[in-house]
């Protein structure tokens, strides 16, 4: 049985740190770029700190 899930909704996030496989992150201000960011849970993990700190974890296939 698979389960699709919806989207991270980023309503509530101020940064996303994409951890990029090796070790280095990117770190993204989400204001105003929301609308053109979907994450999806198929393209890897991810934790949603946004309602703790505003921050989204993003860890690409391969580096989770």
């Amino acid at each position: 049985m698979k389960v699709f899930l919806s989207p991270v909704d980023l309503s509530a996030a101020n940064t996303i740190i994409y951890h990029v496989p090796g070790g280095p992150t990117l770190t993204v201000q989400v204001d105003g770029i929301e609308e053109y960011i979907e994450l999806g849970y198929e393209m890897g993990h991810i934790c949603d700190n946004s309602e703790i700190d505003g921050t989204v974890h993003f860890f690409p296939r391969g580096n989770a």
